[in-house]
């Protein structure tokens, strides 16, 4: 089975590190949400005629394909790369890795790696918030015929929806770019750290994707880990950028967006094509697109209705019937 496709149960994903699985009421405040709104952008409260109009798309449509991006996990306490004002681009000159520098470069494997050995801990620790948890609970009630994520936390997983492709991976997992073995980031994490016994850096700061920020001197002495299969170059299994999705998933989820009545964006500006392309189909297709997310997005032309307000405050208030 391909990666993206894994259809999941509690069980499988105590196998797989989530030892921690937890059920939380879509109406009830999440632990970590209290303290997590500095990573989401100002916004005005959701209109009760919004509300009106978003409960009447959702109830008209029975096949919705739901496709989230970095804004749900934003309330989650995982910052951005875009959101105006409190995003990585907007905060920091830091940028994310580029697949081919990745690939070329030892020196950039070691920061990368050092710099995400650190994050990790805190990374894995996120809790899914009411947003997740209400698509969750979604799903359980059959209007979502599928979910696509951009997002690499795994958060809609801990939050137990199980028809989800991750379009853009996991950084739960660990791909050998020569056997292509997987492994779990938490086998990687132990054998990163056996072979650093010496070694120690720390960082207030946390990027999007799990890593953090650490200067040329703290990477200093820092051993990558290699693939215990083959010595090949290990990846979390994640598309970097400069990276392509694979065409098989690309592929999966138009066919899971042709079996759909409509698209619900969230969280999402859309400015990666990846997700785009999406939007693009259903738009050619005459399947109606509504949106919530904070601040524009490229489908705005497109939708029917846009919701510029927190995913959670929105999602918590849909009656599903």
């Amino acid at each position: 089975m391909a990666r993206s496709f894994f259809v999941l149960t509690k069980s499988w994903l105590r196998n797989q590190g989530f030892q921690n699985v937890v059920c939380f009421s879509s109406r009830e405040r999440l632990p970590q949400e209290q303290n997590c709104l500095p990573f989401v952008p100002p916004c005005n409260d959701v209109t009760t005629d919004d509300m009106h109009k978003l409960q009447n798309f959702v109830d008209a449509n029975e096949k919705i394909l739901v496709l989230t991006g970095a804004g749900i996990s934003t309330e989650s306490g995982i910052p951005d790369y875009r959101s105006e004002g409190v995003g990585l681009y907007a905060t920091s000159t830091n940028r994310p890795v580029q697949y081919t520098d990745f690939l070329k470069s030892a020196d950039i494997r070691q920061r990368y790696w050092a710099r995400n050995y650190v994050g990790w801990p805190r990374f894995s620790s996120f809790f899914p918030n009411t947003g997740h948890k209400v698509l969750s609970e979604w799903e359980k009630h059959e209007k979502i015929h599928w979910l696509v994520t951009q997002n690499v936390d795994a958060l809609h997983y801990k939050a137990q929806s199980l028809r989800v492709t991750e379009l853009h991976g996991s950084a739960h997992r660990v791909v050998c770019l020569s056997c292509q073995n997987v492994s779990l980031r938490t086998d990687i994490q132990k054998q990163i750290e056996a072979q650093n016994p010496t070694w120690h850096a720390s960082s207030v700061t946390m990027a999007p994707d799990g890593d953090v920020s650490l200067t040329a001197e703290q990477i200093k002495g820092f051993k990558v880990p290699e693939c215990q299969h083959c010595g090949g170059i290990l990846k979390p299994d994640i598309i970097f950028f400069g990276d392509n999705v694979p065409r098989p998933t690309v592929q999966f989820v138009f066919d899971r967006l042709s079996e759909s009545d409509a698209v619900l964006v969230v969280g999402s500006s859309l400015e990666v094509y990846s997700g785009y392309r999406f939007i693009i189909k259903a738009h050619d297709e005459g399947k109606p697109i509504a949106i919530v997310n904070i601040g524009k997005t490229r489908a705005d032309p497109v939708a029917v209705l846009k919701i510029s307000a927190r995913c959670g405050e929105v999602l918590s208030q849909i009656q599903i019937k």
